[in-house]
């Protein structure tokens, strides 16, 4: 049913491509209806411990597609997604400023990684922002130019890249509109890595080979959870959530899992999440 991305799930990662490498991957309402049904998909396959979101051709997402928008400037509408692209993925749990049109990949439980294979531009880059990690191929490049545009700071960018990079980092991207290449994102914290273009996606697979490997996907689902809501809590109320969800962890099968694996000199073997 996928007309815009491809999906394949590769254990222990899912990866989802946006694919319009003709339109430099443009962002429409149909994409954004693929892209969170998949997210759905991937959050509830046993097999699927993180999930990769990125680009096919020479570009990541170019932003929203301009014929698109200068359709809306025209009083016209977009064509109807259709039904079975219907989807909910996330926690229901987490706040609601996590539940919106793309910070709702922040509500998955599963982390999502963004392998950054090219330009990302506009509306591109909260989505990006929105996703737990960031690698970038050395050929990436970020520009928001939503001044540019006569527009503001698009989906929650305001609030996100702030906490990302900090609020001179961000202003200086915002009011400008300035491209900002692979290596400057890294510097600032906007992306995690940065590897040679032909090994991004491997390289992001081996990341996530190695959560599967070592690590609990209950426990990461968790401490994603954590990190996401302590933005909106106290650190007191911060503290006492992390006392209170250790003490249940220890109730866990995973916990003595953990620690048996740790003494016998073993990988660990964790159930998935689903």
């Amino acid at each position: 049913m996928y007309e815009e991305i491809l999906y394949e799930v590769a254990e222990p990662a899912a990866i989802v491509t946006l694919n319009r490498p003709k339109q430099l991957n443009a962002w429409t309402n149909r994409m954004a209806a693929e892209v969170k049904h998949a997210m759905a998909q991937a959050e509830a396959d046993p097999a699927v411990v993180a999930i990769i979101l990125t680009g096919t051709g020479r570009g990541f997402c170019a932003g929203a597609d301009m014929k698109v928008l200068q359709g809306l400037s025209q009083g016209k509408g977009e064509a109807a997604i259709p039904d079975e692209l219907d989807a909910a993925p996330g926690d229901p749990a987490v706040d609601e400023s996590f539940r919106g049109a793309y910070t709702y990949l922040m509500s998955i439980r599963k982390p999502v990684i963004a392998a950054i294979n090219g330009p990302v531009a506009g509306m591109a880059v909260p989505i990006a922002a929105c996703c737990d990690l960031r690698f970038a191929s050395d050929q990436a490049s970020f520009l928001t130019a939503f001044p540019q545009r006569g527009l503001i700071a698009e989906w929650g960018s305001g609030w996100l890249l702030p906490r990302l990079i900090g609020p001179a980092n961000a202003l200086d991207l915002l009011f400008s509109g300035r491209k900002v290449g692979a290596e400057e994102a890294h510097r600032m914290g906007l992306v995690n890595r940065v590897y040679e273009h032909e090994s991004l996606v491997s390289e992001t697979r081996a990341y996530v080979d190695q959560l599967a490997a070592n690590c609990s996907p209950t426990s990461i689902s968790i401490i994603k959870k954590q990190v996401y809501q302590s933005l909106m809590d106290s650190l007191a109320t911060a503290e006492k959530e992390a006392f209170d969800l250790m003490v249940e962890s220890f109730k866990r099968p995973d916990f003595g899992e953990g620690v048996q694996a740790f003494l016998e000199k073993r990988p660990p073997k964790f159930e998935r999440v689903r």
